[in-house]
């Protein structure tokens, strides 16, 4: 039997704005890009893997951790969402040499635009893949900092007047990138930033765009979970953020299915 390959997040490319796919299966790196508009299948085995260890487990916890994991990898800590809590810049952490790599290190806190504005932080070595991950139309740094706590604790503050998540129903529709909305964000995000922290603040960023491969965006969206209903096939017509998009509406956030074994299905051409 073919256990098929672990999913994971989508590597991008972006040049000239535009963002390119790779979706890795059985071995094959798949340019995604030249996919779009053409049928595609994925069906998953019945296999599950930690991302970490790589452990066969029968569930998941979180994104694609078996449950030692999730209690004791850095990449499941705490400050991975809350990153106003991390330790990394005072030697602590799960594992402290990673912490110094991943969190003890430049980061920056930004605006993105995916049909409504919202903040986030992520690695200066992180522009603009984390912007592509969320499927941002136009992003703009607002804030550069030398370590992973001084970012949540802006973010923080300024979450406070605009959210701090992604609507992924609203990022899936037909999104128009706005420079005027990002700036008047960043005007109501500065007001919120007081003391020491104002030092960090950048004012003369400009927003990128950020172009995806899509050739038509379903009117309704439903989020397939591979788990209960293992094969997903149709003509592929669009990649945003990190989901892929067919026809008949369903769409697949492979991030979310990260762990789980898929194989490329056949799919008769349409």
């Amino acid at each position: 039997m073919n256990d098929g390959t672990a999913l994971n997040k989508m590597p991008v490319e972006v040049e000239d704005d535009r963002v390119r796919y790779t979706l890795v299966v059985e071995g094959e790196r798949i340019a995604m890009n030249e996919l779009v508009g053409m049928p595609f299948g994925l069906r998953a085995t019945g296999v599950l893997s930690c991302i970490v260890c790589g452990r066969r487990v029968k569930k998941h916890y979180g994104q694609g951790f078996c449950f030692p994991c999730l209690q004791s990898a850095p990449e499941a800590s705490e400050c991975i969402v809350r990153p106003e809590l991390c330790q990394a810049h005072l030697g602590g952490g799960r594992d402290p040499e990673w912490e110094r790599a991943h969190h003890a290190t430049e980061h920056v806190v930004y605006l993105s635009y995916t049909g409504d504005v919202k903040v986030g932080v992520t690695r200066s070595t992180q522009v603009p893949t984390r912007w592509v991950d969320q499927g941002a139309v136009a992003a703009l740094i607002i804030a550069r900092v030398p370590y992973r706590q001084l970012a949540g604790a802006l973010e923080v503050a300024i979450k406070n007047v605009m959210a701090d998540r992604t609507n992924w129903r609203a990022m899936l529709k037909k999104v128009d990138p706005s420079d005027e909305l990002l700036l008047l964000a960043r005007d109501r995000a500065f007001e919120q930033v007081s003391g020491d922290l104002r030092e960090h603040l950048v004012t003369d960023a400009t927003a990128q765009h950020l172009h995806y491969p899509v050739v038509d965006h379903p009117a309704k969206v439903t989020s397939v979970n591979l788990t209960k209903d293992p094969l997903l096939t149709g003509r592929l017509v669009g990649l945003k953020g990190q989901y892929l998009m067919w026809e008949d509406g369903r769409v697949l956030n492979v991030r979310s299915h990260s762990g789980v074994h898929v194989v490329r299905e056949n799919v008769a051409r349409v």
